[in-house]
Parts: C-alpha cells; structure tokens; sequence
C-alpha cells in the first residue's frame, strides 16, 4: 500500500516548491520574451510535454517514467545548454518553453509521478481522493 505522507511533500517544503515553480515560470516567461522567437511557437509547443501522459496507457510504471521524463528539470537544462552553446536558437526557444512547462505544473501542484497512480506526486495528492 502506497503510504503517501510518507512520500510527498507537505506544509512549508510543499509551499517552497510550488513557489519555485512559479519563480521558474516566471524567469523563462522573461527570458523568452527577450529571446523572440514568437509567441505563436511558444504557444503551440508548451503543452508537448503532456503527451508523455501516454505512456499510462502502457501501465503505470512506465506511464510515471515517461512522464517524469518530460517532467523533470534535466531536460530543459540539457536543451538550453546545448542551444547556448552551440548557437542552436531552436534549443533556446525549446528549453525555454519546456522549462515554463514544467514550472506552470510545479505552480499548479502537478508533481513528480509514483508508479503507484497518476495522482500521486511528489508534491501530494492530485484530483479527488478515492472514496472508498
């Protein structure tokens, strides 16, 4: 049995994330701005990483590591880096998108997945609680 206090974050540290998501939001809303490469790009790619909910149709082992995949900020990071440094002006404008991505769902509470269902996430529980 999934014992979920024990797993996710709660009161002040759970606050702190979500804020730092909502700073990361911030911050590549500003940079991207700067950066122009359009909002009509920005808008049609910022929901891309939610296709990665998937993989839940294979089972939800691999529907949460897929979505961790798109979910954490080891993407983003490596994206951007490799625009910067190879002067790949997609890279920037896809690391910048994908790092709101991630920082609108941290804001919004939406966490890292547990293999033991979707709405179980680093940051407690997400939709309604079961019932029963």
């Amino acid at each position: 049995m999934f014992r979920e206090q024990a797993t996710a974050a709660a009161g002040g540290v759970r606050a702190l994330l979500r804020l730092e998501g909502a700073v990361v939001l911030g911050v590549a809303l500003a940079a991207y701005a700067q950066f122009g490469a359009g909002w009509g790009v920005f808008a049609l790619w910022l929901l891309a990483p939610d296709l990665s909910m998937l993989g839940y149709l294979a089972g939800p082992r691999v529907g949460a590591a897929l979505y961790n995949a798109a979910h954490s900020y080891v993407g983003p990071v490596l994206l951007l880096a490799l625009g910067v440094l190879a002067a790949m002006p997609w890279a920037v404008a896809g690391g910048l998108i994908w790092f709101a991505h991630v920082g609108l769902d941290r804001a919004l509470g939406y966490g890292l997945k547990y293999a033991a269902g979707f709405g179980l996430t680093h940051l407690g529980r997400i939709g309604r609680a079961d019932p029963w």
